[in-house]
C-alpha cells in the first residue's frame, strides 16, 4: 500500500507542476498534496482543442454512444473550456473533467487524451440520461455533484455550484 500511496503522490505532484509550471511547494506532511501557491486562477498551460479536432471526437463519441453532441459540445465548454490539460481543484481531469473513479470505470488510461476522455465522459452522460429518463437537468446535476446527492433530494440538489452549473451548460445548449 505505501508503494501505491507514493505513486500517487508522485502524479498528484507532476500534475499540480504541470498546472503552475514550476515546482510546487512541498508537502508539509505524510497526508497532504502539494501545496498551490498563487494568487489567482491560472489557466491550464495548454490551449484550447482546435474546432476540427473537437467537432471529430464529440461527432465520433456522440454516434457510438447516442448522445447529442450538443450536449456534449456544452458540457466541455463548461468543464475545461475546451483545453485538454485541465485539473480542477477536486481532481476532476481533461475536457470532460473526468474524476479518477470515473476514468478507471470506463477503462481510460490516460484522462488527458481527448479522445479517451471525452469517449468517458460520453459514456457517463449516457449512463445518467438513462437513468434520469432523458432529463438534462437531472443528468448535467448528477455529472456535477454525483448521482447520490440528487438521489438522495430526488432533484436537483440546492447546492449553488451544482444549480449554477445545470444553469450554464442548459444555457450552451440550442433553443428549440
Amino acid at each position: 500500500m505505501a508503494v501505491s500511496l507514493e505513486m500517487q503522490r508522485v502524479a498528484i505532484t507532476k500534475q499540480v507542476d504541470a498546472l503552475i509550471g514550476r515546482p510546487a511547494t512541498p508537502a508539509a506532511s505524510f497526508f497532504t498534496v502539494p501545496w498551490i501557491d498563487f494568487p489567482s486562477f491560472v489557466l491550464p498551460p495548454c490551449d484550447v482543442l482546435p474546432d476540427d479536432q473537437l467537432d471529430k471526437l464529440v461527432g465520433d463519441s456522440s454516434t457510438q454512444q447516442g448522445v447529442q453532441p450538443d450536449l456534449i459540445r456544452a458540457v466541455i465548454s463548461q468543464e475545461s473550456g475546451g483545453r485538454p490539460c485541465a485539473i480542477s481543484s477536486k481532481g476532476a481531469q481533461g475536457l470532460m473533467q473526468i474524476m479518477p473513479a470515473i476514468a478507471t470505470q470506463f477503462g481510460v488510461h490516460d484522462p488527458f487524451d481527448p479522445k479517451q476522455n471525452v469517449d468517458a465522459g460520453t459514456k457517463l452522460l449516457k449512463q445518467l440520461l438513462a437513468k434520469y429518463s432523458g432529463d438534462v437537468k437531472l443528468t448535467l446535476a448528477a455529472y456535477n455533484a454525483g448521482s447520490a446527492r440528487v438521489d438522495s433530494v430526488g432533484g436537483v440538489p440546492n447546492i449553488p455550484e451544482t444549480v449554477n452549473y445545470v444553469i450554464d451548460v442548459i444555457s450552451k445548449l440550442p433553443k428549440k
